[in-house]
């Protein structure tokens, strides 16, 4: 049964700063940014507050860990535990293991490896990984992703993390490339399956084609100025839940205007529906 989650970039205006990690080509080496942000709810209180609104998992976005230590991940597993809810994944938003600069390459995969290490102290079962910011066009980068994926998902199997992908990103901006990824693994990688990065005519046989390798749909609407989602459109990428069959975690997307809670609950009512119709 696919059942209800949410991703922390939802809330991303309620949580504090952004803690952004950056490539400085310059100085070959990574550095951190913050963007502020009002803290209008302690990341270690969300899971309670999430199990009592019914959701049965959360994603969190790296850069919204106010700390990676041993005591703040123990309390992050902890509080999850207590609530029991599901830390599905940890969303790591940088890295470009497809990139043709070996320093930047090798680099952005000792950090993910660390960041493999920090979701499996925080008790999270997936941590996703950006194939690429090279174009889709070339198979060098797709060939190079390829390899450092099969290193960092054997690495995250002896860690007890699963290792998994998305369509995000210009690399993996086709299905076509996303479908590759997967075949190199005869099928084992898994992958988030997100209504908002396909573009263009095919957009929806381009979801339907990955929604079978999908653990996690990231189910993001279009918006207009007031924060109201296009309901026809969004359907339509449901739809393709019900019509795959898809059994798994359906989180909720919203990056539009306003309150962020308002708009969360206005497709969760959209959604909802579908949790008990997808499979």
């Amino acid at each position: 049964m696919s059942y209800l989650s949410l991703s922390t970039w939802s809330l991303h205006r309620n949580l504090g700063p952004l803690r952004w990690t950056q490539w400085d080509a310059d100085a070959q080496k990574h550095v951190f940014a913050e963007t502020p942000q009002p803290e209008l709810m302690n990341l270690l209180d969300l899971p309670a507050y999430m199990a009592g609104q019914g959701f049965g998992a959360l994603e969190i976005g790296h850069f919204h860990f106010p700390s990676t230590d041993d005591d703040y991940l123990a309390k992050l597993r902890g509080a999850f535990a207590s609530a029991g809810l599901s830390f599905d994944t940890v969303l790591l938003d940088y890295g470009d293991i497809s990139s043709a600069d070996d320093v930047r390459r090798q680099a952005d995969i000792a950090y993910i490896r660390e960041w493999i290490d920090i979701a499996a102290k925080a008790g999270a079962k997936n941590i996703r990984v950006v194939a690429g910011e090279s174009e889709p066009s070339d198979e060098a980068a797709l060939t190079r992703s390829i390899e450092a994926l099969k290193e960092l998902h054997a690495y995250g199997q002896s860690s007890n993390v699963r290792v998994i992908t998305e369509n995000f990103k210009p690399l993996t901006s086709t299905s076509a490339n996303v479908l590759a990824i997967v075949g190199a693994f005869d099928g084992k990688l898994n992958v988030v399956d997100d209504f908002g990065n396909f573009k263009g005519e095919t957009k929806y046989e381009q979801l339907a084609a990955v929604l079978p390798y999908a653990v996690s749909i990231h189910a993001k609407a279009h918006y207009d100025e007031n924060g109201i989602p296009d309901t026809e459109e969004y359907v339509r990428c449901l739809d393709l839940l019900r019509e795959g069959r898809y059994d798994g975690a359906i989180s909720l997307i919203y990056d539009g205007p306003g309150d962020m809670w308002e708009g969360i609950n206005r497709v969760r009512r959209i959604v909802e529906p579908y949790l008990q119709a997808s499979h």
